[in-house]
């Protein structure tokens, strides 16, 4: 990966995203992928969360920088997958956009492509 942006997470998703990972098999790449996110976050309490960060449940507004094409997607672990308008915790966008700041923009490994993804905006 190139340089990552600094990332900030909640501690209750946290807990619920280590909770998901700690029952997956083995060698997911997605799965070790967002332990090393988790490692290198910033921890906050959710009342200390800025309102500019991607969590659990907020809609992210983001630019897939490789095709320009624009999505605006609710984040949620996949038990709460429901339609279109969502995109999993588990898939590499969803990791990717996990704690990214508006601004922010980042590089995630897909298959040995990278997947750069520009974050716009977030919704609560």
């Amino acid at each position: 990966m190139s340089t990552l942006p600094p990332i900030t997470v909640s501690r209750k998703d946290r807990d619920r995203i280590y909770k998901l990972l700690d029952n997956m098999p083995a060698h997911n790449e997605v799965a070790e992928g967002l332990y090393d996110e988790l490692d290198r976050a910033e921890i906050l309490e959710e009342q200390d969360m800025p309102d500019d960060v991607v969590r659990l449940h907020s809609k992210a507004h983001f630019t897939n920088e490789a095709s320009g094409r624009v999505y605006q997607l609710e984040l949620v672990m996949p038990a709460d997958m429901a339609g279109d308008h969502c995109v999993s915790l588990l898939s590499p966008a969803g990791a990717a956009l996990l704690g990214l700041k508006v601004g922010d923009s980042i590089e995630w490994p897909v298959a040995g492509k990278p997947l750069r993804l520009r974050l716009n905006a977030v919704e609560k």
